[in-house]
């Protein structure tokens, strides 16, 4: 990316950036950050109400968590396929210290993967993080000795997967980026990500291997993500054209409208035949600005790029 580019998607990502308030309309790390929390408060109103009934925390865990809980063996998991997913909304296992800790963790990186990738990669991160903890924490008791004992007790809990790949997607998107700038030159990215990493295994140091593992296999699939997506496969599409068909099968009345042509104006003055010279306007703008916000700067053409920078020198907008 050149030098003006660079300066363009500066100034461009302060204006986008006031779009995603924490209650904005399709704020994608908001819904996730909500889901963890409403997910872990009522598993916590259930345990209270079992503790209420004179019921052994072994009573709440085998008829509550481990419906919830990833199972070691592949024959328990095909008992309950959905927990492929449900463990890395679950954090009850780890208290109220661990949830808090990975919502911080979670929000700290989610907020500036928005910015740079688009509001619509972090789930889909979130999500394969989840998908590649669990493949490798089960094949862990599958290929590891010490562990193949354990194959039918083992559980794994946690949103520490998701964060994980959530974490290494933006640290490998931009790894130059810096924290507390006006402290010197600030703190960069890859140092608060080697702290998150020690405080994530430190926490898992008394579990078996397979839970570190997990969590290297969430972070493998954050490095992959942004790999394929910048040599233009991008993996959040399949997911969300899937989530957008789920959502109109159930009300019609969002079904996707067919984009409408561009607005764009064009001076008659002094020109050549055939030769367009663009007019800024803020209409335009914006609707630039909307595509940062749910793809991210690196998808915007060469015609936008250009626009960006004809507004950036342009003081009426």
């Amino acid at each position: 990316m050149g030098e003006s580019d660079r300066r363009n998607k500066n100034e461009y990502r302060q204006k986008s950036r006031s779009r995603f308030t924490l209650g904005a309309d399709g704020n994608a790390l908001m819904a996730l950050f909500a889901i963890n929390v409403i997910f872990f408060l009522i598993l916590m109103v259930i345990q209270v109400g079992v503790f209420v009934g004179e019921k052994t925390p072994e009573f709440f865990y085998s008829h509550v968590v481990q419906w919830f809980e990833l199972p070691g063996s592949l024959t328990r998991l095909s008992e309950k396929p959905w927990t492929l997913l449900s463990y890395v909304f679950t954090d009850t296992g780890g208290g109220i210290i661990r949830a808090i800790s990975n919502m911080i963790w979670l929000w700290a990186f989610g907020y500036i993967l928005q910015q740079m990738a688009g509001n619509d990669k972090i789930i889909p991160v979130y999500i394969y993080g989840g998908v590649a903890g669990a493949v490798f924490f089960i094949a862990a008791h599958y290929l590891l000795p010490p562990l193949i004992p354990m194959r039918e007790s083992a559980g794994l809990l946690g949103a520490n997967a998701g964060v994980m790949a959530v974490a290494m997607a933006t640290t490998t998107l931009e790894p130059n980026y810096r924290f507390f700038t006006q402290i010197r030159n600030g703190i960069p990215i890859w140092v608060l990500m080697t702290v998150y990493i020690l405080i994530d295994f430190a926490g898992v140091a008394g579990f078996s291997a397979a839970h570190s593992l997990s969590h290297l296999g969430a972070a493998l699939a954050g490095f992959l993500f942004v790999v394929f997506l910048r040599r233009g496969k991008d993996g959040s599409v399949w997911m969300n054209k899937l989530y957008s068909k789920f959502i109109t099968l159930f009300d019609p009345k969002n079904k996707p409208e067919k984009p409408e042509k561009e607005d764009i104006f064009y001076n008659s003055g002094n020109r050549k035949p055939f030769i367009k010279t663009t007019t800024v306007t803020q209409k335009r703008v914006d609707e630039i600005l909307d595509k940062i916000n749910q793809k991210g700067y690196h998808f915007l053409t060469d015609e936008e790029k250009n626009f960006l920078k004809e507004a950036s020198e342009n003081e009426d907008l």
